[in-house]
């Protein structure tokens, strides 16, 4: 078992000091016998006083004898410190503690960023905080004032993106009694990413998680709540934690017993596990100011946008029936009005500029699933005010509930993908779309657009909220509403 820093064992000492309501029979008599004085002394007062402690006494025997199962999955209300009226007009919803985890979960991983790959170094792909290597060969692509915030950010880099920003929040507390969430700066995707290829065992995939939960759960501040109030960042898709059995791909983390009340944000989530949120994937715009993401939205609303649909992804040719070769047939078809990107090998990994020139000149852009059911390429093309066309409803309208419309049709296309299959074209069905239409659909994604992207400073944006500040927002509000809701 980790051993717990200094300052954890004097919190850890301090919770479990708290004195215990007297309740022995002992206790209770000179109470008893004060009233009887007082009643003798005070009659219409008196009375008034004893009505009411009978009502509360009532009270009391009616809450201790609701089953013992309830009160156990439920939060204790965190109590309220003093805060600075700014700071609780922003935090309405409480604020949020961050674990000081043994390095082995975090920072010894991104320093060894070259053992993550069985076949390259990370180091690239982790730098700048997350965001990686500085883009290059976007002249005459993006306006040149906006090409600093523009990166080739690792799909998979959520992790040291969310904890550089969590570290610099403006709700963030170092009094845990004061928290309303506990955040686990784990860094769940880079321990497994090394270990899903090859022949690693299953109890090498699941080491590190095995060890995080062991440490969080001697935390005083687990026990109070057995997680319910904790929530961490994976930066890869749910299937990658959900291994059934030991050969099968994947590690089990969130099948562990700790793990079943952890809030787990991901870049792809179970449609059918509540704990499961999913955050957008991390795009290469990484604005540095209000001003950056004002200028950048006036300027994909102004593009000249030349061709209809667009598609950039591979076949998989061992794959019979292969609705990515599908797509790529019928662009080929249709070149005039349709732009295609082949993108075998990992020649769009991470992003090109000519993926985002063509989603910048597109009206349109083709979002079949990929590897799994949604795609980085969803916010890479949104972000660049293209209008994605979905194949599976699972690939966003089940997946991004915080960050998406409600109303899928006014930002998407969705044609079933069987029909597809069957022969329909997509060149025809998008041609029915006239320009007020596609202008619409294209104006409420570029509105968005604040919600898919991650700021550059570790503190946000000054008066405006991007994907993480909507992230931190939903997962303060859905722990404050349910312990309110259960109290």
């Amino acid at each position: 078992m980790l051993p717990l820093s200094e300052s954890q064992q004097h919190v850890q000492s301090q919770f479990l000091k708290n004195p215990k309501a007297p309740d022995s029979p002992d206790r209770k008599k000179p109470v008893l016998y004060s009233i009887h004085v007082y009643i003798s002394t005070h009659q219409t007062k008196a009375w008034l006083i004893f009505s009411i402690l009978l009502l509360q006494l009532l009270i009391l025997l009616i809450a201790r004898s609701l089953p013992v199962s309830v009160s156990l999955r439920h939060f204790s209300p965190p109590s309220n410190s003093v805060r600075n009226s700014s700071t609780e007009e922003q935090c309405i919803s409480g604020k949020v503690y961050v674990y000081d985890l043994p390095p082995m979960f975090n920072r010894e991983l991104s320093d060894n960023c070259q053992d993550l790959d069985p076949w390259k170094s990370r180091c690239d792909a982790l730098s700048n905080g997350g965001f990686g290597q500085r883009a290059t060969g976007l002249e005459g692509i993006v306006p040149k004032n906006l090409i600093s915030t523009w990166y080739w950010t690792d799909q998979f880099a959520s992790e040291i993106i969310f904890h550089n920003r969590i570290l610099g929040h403006h709700c963030r507390t170092l009094d845990p009694n004061s928290a309303t969430a506990f955040y686990l700066p784990f860094y769940a995707g880079l321990a497994v990413g090394k270990y899903l290829w090859s022949n690693y065992s299953a109890h090498e995939r699941d080491y590190h998680c095995q060890m995080l939960l062991n440490w969080v759960k001697e935390q005083p501040f687990w026990n109070r709540s057995n997680g319910w109030d904790h929530f961490m960042m994976m930066g890869r898709i749910t299937w990658d934690f959900r291994r059934s059995k030991d050969e099968d791909w994947g590690s089990k983390c969130l099948y562990l017993p700790e793990m079943r009340n952890i809030t787990r944000l991901l870049i792809e989530r179970s449609p059918w596990d509540y704990f499961d949120v999913g955050v957008p994937y991390p795009t290469s715009f990484h604005p540095r100011t209000e001003l950056d993401v004002r200028q950048w939205q006036e300027f994909v609303r102004s593009r000249n946008r030349k061709t209809l649909f667009c598609f950039a992804g591979a076949a998989r040719k061992t794959i019979k029936n292969d609705f990515r070769g599908i797509l790529l047939q019928q662009c080929r078809n249709e070149s005039e009005s349709c732009r295609t990107l082949d993108c075998a090998g990992e020649r769009c990994s991470n992003g090109t500029s000519a993926i985002l020139d063509m989603f910048l000149t597109s009206d349109f852009c083709l979002q079949p699933r990929g590897d799994s059911f949604t795609r980085r390429s969803i916010f890479d093309c949104m972000v660049a005010g293209s209008i994605p066309v979905f194949f599976w409803k699972r690939s966003a309208y089940y997946q991004y509930e915080w960050f998406l419309p409600g109303d899928p049709g006014s930002y998407s296309v969705f044609i079933d993908r069987n029909e597809v299959k069957n022969g329909t074209s997509i060149g025809r069905v998008l041609e029915r779309f006239n320009k007020e239409e596609v202008s619409r659909m294209r104006e409420t994604i570029i509105n968005y657009i604040p919600k898919f992207v991650y700021s550059e400073p570790n503190e946000g944006l000054v008066g405006i909220k991007d994907a993480f500040d909507v992230a931190i927002d939903g997962v303060l509000r859905r722990f404050s509403e349910h312990w309110k809701y259960k109290w």
